[in-house]
């Protein structure tokens, strides 16, 4: 029996895949598993029963991934699942910004007498522009980044790309090798980058220097990408034209130009059911079959499901999966199927027996960090 935590709200479409195998229990010190949204689990302790958590979204920026790959534990995330939600957001961005709505909105709201000929006298002030015709530079090009590239582009904008780690699926994108080249050239930028040590604050006043002063940032990915101090300079200024984001705070709230949302991106019943089922299915896949799919701090391997016999999963440091081979093998445990990867300084291997019960093992090996045994 499997004991799952629930620290956010989690889609009921997603916990109904958990079987009779699992209960969800309020006692996370005894869960085996968690999932979570937006919850900061920074300063929580991280219980030794915990194998596993599963995050429904594709951030994980509120997980501590480092401490949890030292104790052992699986980070699994949902990349793409919320990828639609994202995206629609992102080009209604667009529009709010290209047609000066939220001013337009705010206006017509306040009219109280002779509404019909306010609106006509003073709509003028609000004229905004189209964005077919005008070119839109991604920055990221995963699962968002191609999804409002493709849509962006069926909306008759130019689309241009970065992504040093672009492979190319025939979007008909023109993609650039650096920013600096790109962005002069944008009319709009969305960016779609993971919020890491080396992308916080990527954009400052040296690439808001290289923008056309007539352009807006979208930014529906993270707050900690953009260096909020530099960006109102560049719009006091008049070197940015606009901001567009969905990361309200205390330095950018009121000011002018910018357009905030309230964290909405992924806020859609549809993305909501997606990622839960998403995270639970992978999660349920690792504790029965100990397979690994889009772990954050572990390698992605897969040997199918357990039909018989049993899996010993090993994660480890500096080992090969030839080597635990050869240690199962030295204690008379025959391996009919072996697989295992690295990720950054971590391995994890998954071993398949066909013996039927095998005892409890103990590895004698500072290299192994944790150890689980599996059976039908």
């Amino acid at each position: 029996m499997y004991k799952i935590s629930t620290l956010n709200k989690i889609s009921k479409v997603g916990l109904a895949l958990f079987d009779d195998q699992y209960i969800i229990t309020d006692d996370i010190a005894k869960a085996d598993g968690i999932l979570v949204r937006s919850q900061d689990m920074h300063s929580m302790e991280l219980s030794d029963d915990l194998w596993a958590v599963a995050r429904a979204g594709a951030g994980v920026n509120n997980i501590p991934l480092d401490r949890c790959a030292e104790k052992g534990i699986v980070v699994f995330n949902t990349p793409g699942a919320n990828a639609n939600a994202v995206k629609e957001l992102v080009i209604a961005g667009l529009l709010l910004s290209a047609r000066n709505l939220p001013d337009a909105l705010t206006w017509a709201s306040s009219l109280t007498e002779n509404v019909s000929a306010a609106v006509e006298k003073g709509k003028s002030r609000f004229a905004g522009h189209e964005i077919a015709g005008k070119t839109l530079g991604v920055v990221g090009l995963g699962a968002i980044g191609r999804k409002v590239a493709a849509s962006a582009k069926a909306l008759g904008m130019e689309i241009l790309g970065y992504d040093p780690y672009y492979t190319s699926g025939g979007e008909g994108i023109s993609v650039y090798s650096s920013l600096e080249e790109m962005l002069p050239l944008c009319d709009y930028v969305t960016i779609h980058v993971p919020a890491m040590d080396s992308t916080k604050g990527m954009f400052n006043k040296d690439l808001f220097a290289c923008m056309k002063e007539s352009s807006v940032l979208l930014n529906f990915s993270r707050d900690k990408l953009v260096n909020e101090v530099d960006l109102l300079v560049a719009l006091e200024t008049g070197v940015l034209a606009g901001y567009v984001t969905d990361f309200p705070n205390d330095t950018i709230v009121g000011r002018d130009k910018i357009i905030l949302l309230p964290h909405l991106g992924a806020s859609t019943a549809e993305a909501e059911d997606n990622c839960a089922s998403m995270a639970v299915e992978q999660m349920m896949d690792y504790f029965e079959n100990g397979n690994i799919h889009n772990s954050v701090n572990f390698p992605s391997v897969d040997l199918g499901p357990l039909e018989k016999g049993v899996r010993i999963s090993v994660i480890a440091k500096a080992m090969e999966a030839e080597e635990l081979k050869s240690i199962l093998e030295s204690n008379d445990i025959k391996v009919s199927r072996i697989s295992g990867a690295s990720k950054g300084a971590y391995n994890y291997i998954l071993a398949e027996t066909v013996e039927e019960n095998i005892p409890s093992l103990i590895f004698y090996d500072d290299r192994i960090i944790r150890t689980r045994i599996i059976e039908k």
